[in-house]
């Protein structure tokens, strides 16, 4: 099949198919470590659930990764995807100074998507993301398979950072 005219399936990264539970404690307390978040990203462990309905969803659709990190931790982001043994996709990633929460964010970017190709599922864990992207027309699929972080889901929400 030719691969211009594959529909999209698209994926979140953390909470979805990264394992972020080492590194929740950054964002505890009164003063959230950012820097202290992303990097550590890289050691991420895979969520296998995640992993494998990539997989199988890069069998006929085209892969995107649609992550609220950051621009600057595209390389990390990058090397990770690859290490993992995770299809080739594009790499969305937010702008540096973005701040806006993540259901905005990611929703322009689907409808962005959705005028050129058909967007077959988006696959996230942030609820507020997904009922987002449902109330837009968009098939999703909750990731319900890792711990969720009530620090990570404020931050998502608030701060605009992942």
């Amino acid at each position: 099949m030719n691969d211009d005219t594959r529909p999209l399936a698209v994926f979140d990264l953390d909470g979805t198919l990264a394992d972020t539970a080492h590194r929740q404690h950054f964002l505890e307390g009164p003063r959230r470590d950012w820097a202290g978040f992303f990097a550590a990203a890289p050691d991420d462990p895979p969520l296998a659930q995640g992993v494998r309905m990539v997989l199988a969803s890069a069998e006929e659709c085209r892969i995107v990764y649609l992550t609220g990190r950051p621009e600057r931790c595209r390389r990390d982001t990058v090397r990770w995807l690859d290490r993992q043994g995770l299809p080739q996709g594009e790499l969305l990633m937010r702008r540096n100074d973005d701040r806006r929460p993540a259901r905005r964010t990611k929703l322009d970017v689907l409808k962005r998507l959705g005028r050129s190709r058909p967007v077959r599922v988006l696959v996230d864990d942030d609820e507020l993301v997904c009922d987002a992207a449902e109330v837009a027309g968009f098939t999703v699929v909750r990731a319900r398979w890792a711990d969720p972080s009530a620090a990570l889901k404020d931050a998502q929400e608030r701060e605009g950072r992942t």
